[in-house]
């Protein structure tokens, strides 16, 4: 069985490197998917929806000290990775499956996301000798161009990569055109050299810069000061497809209406308090990676980050089966530089929505009706050995359940 822990073990090899020392932080769930990105689209609904990871002071306007002020209804801070002093968001466009009718069903994730902090320097660095840096406060970026449809093999692009599960051979920088038996690994590597004086830039990159051999090598004279690299991948199971394939190719499409992943982008925003970061930068240095040997960082046990999440404010569905991709972004094979229209194809929502609770509708992907709620019997139960006590209504529990039970029941005749 594959396991969200089993992809930790096959991502060691591409983060390993007998120069560099790192410590991973697992994020076993996204906080919330939808059309949202507070460093693109400050205020504003975002072009296209994200699957966002992190803090719960998650938001449409966002800044350090809202995303350190991070509150949830039943803990003073949370998040859906790891540790506890770690308040930052990361967020990528989410993956779907196009089908031959056009329409769109969203691919699941395998958990949520794994991020690597890489204590990577170089001894020609211009700032070598003061050592590498904590993110500082208040600071934060993006990693690629969702309007690329070709590769050009910069810098930039060679950050973004694909490895296909479950087979040999090497990564790529598009989406794989074969079938990924174990899942499919979206991977960003940020830019970590940094000009020492912008927290952030117009076009959210300028005030970072790749080393010359973009994962590794010398910062530039421009960006001399060296901070610690992020990483990260997502797995998208698209092996849950594996035979509704067709046509000539993968029929996978990114959120922003890219079926080449060479549009494939990441966001930052620091959350964490940088004399906090600043420790296990310096001190995490086992060679395994694994955050419980970095006692300098105190964990979160997992019903606190299942428990973590944000309401949603875009009146809109980002999964089951839908008539376009959220925001209604074209699909746009490229080479050329995407333009996309957003909105105006389907009448997209175009204002931010009151906040209200998620939940899955497995009525289009699992053709059953929601009848409403009936008392079972006390004596003997319908559905013997199935059990789900809940807390809330919104409880995440709840809401696990309700995407089980249809596959549960489906092999069960009731007459209701």
């Amino acid at each position: 069985m594959r396991t969200f822990a089993s992809c930790v073990a096959a991502t060691l090899a591409l983060v390993a490197s007998p120069a560099s020392a790192f410590f991973r932080l697992p994020c076993s769930r996204p906080i919330t998917v939808q059309r949202v990105d507070p460093i693109v689209n400050p205020g504003k609904l975002s072009a296209r929806s994200h699957t966002v990871m992190g803090g719960n002071g998650f938001n449409f306007t966002m800044d350090f000290d809202i995303a350190r002020a991070s509150t949830c209804t039943t803990c003073t801070t949370c998040t859906t990775c790891k540790a506890r002093e770690y308040l930052s968001n990361y967020w990528i466009p989410n993956l779907y499956y196009r089908a031959p009718d056009g329409t769109f069903e969203d691919v699941p994730e395998m958990g949520g996301m794994l991020v690597y902090y890489l204590q990577r320097s170089d001894p020609k660095d211009p700032e070598y000798e003061k050592g590498l840096l904590a993110l500082p406060e208040g600071f934060q970026m993006l990693a690629d161009n969702p309007n690329l449809r070709s590769f050009k093999n910069t810098l930039e692009q060679r950050a973004i990569s694909y490895a296909c599960l479950g087979v040999s051979g090497p990564e790529t920088h598009e989406i794989p055109p074969h079938h990924c038996p174990n899942g499919l690994r979206a991977q960003v590597m940020f830019p970590f050299c940094w000009d020492g004086k912008n927290l952030d830039s117009p076009d959210h990159k300028s005030h970072m810069a790749y080393p010359d051999r973009s994962d590794s090598g010398v910062c530039p004279q421009s960006h001399p000061k060296r901070l610690v690299t992020i990483f990260y991948g997502v797995v998208f199971q698209v092996d849950q497809f594996e035979d509704r394939w067709h046509g000539g190719s993968h029929p996978f499409v990114f959120s922003n209406g890219d079926p080449t992943g060479y549009g494939l982008h990441g966001d930052f925003l620091n959350g964490w308090d940088v004399k906090v970061l600043q420790k296990p930068v310096n001190e995490c240095t086992d060679a395994s990676g694994v955050i419980e040997k970095c006692p300098v960082l105190t964990l979160f046990d997992d019903d606190a980050i299942n428990g973590c999440r944000v309401p949603v404010q875009v009146d809109e569905k980002t999964n089951g089966v839908l008539k376009t991709l959220p925001g209604c972004n074209p699909v746009m094979l490229g080479p050329e530089l995407a333009t996309p229209v957003v909105g105006e194809a389907c009448n997209a929502t175009k204002e931010i929505s009151p906040p209200m609770w998620p939940f899955t509708d497995v009525t289009d992907t699992k053709k059953f009706r929601y009848l409403g709620c009936a008392k079972d019997s006390y004596g003997s139960r319908s559905l013997d050995m199935a059990q789900v006590h809940f807390l809330s209504i919104k409880s995440a529990k709840h809401q696990r359940f309700l995407q089980k039970c249809p596959d549960y029941v489906e092999d069960f005749v009731l007459c209701l």
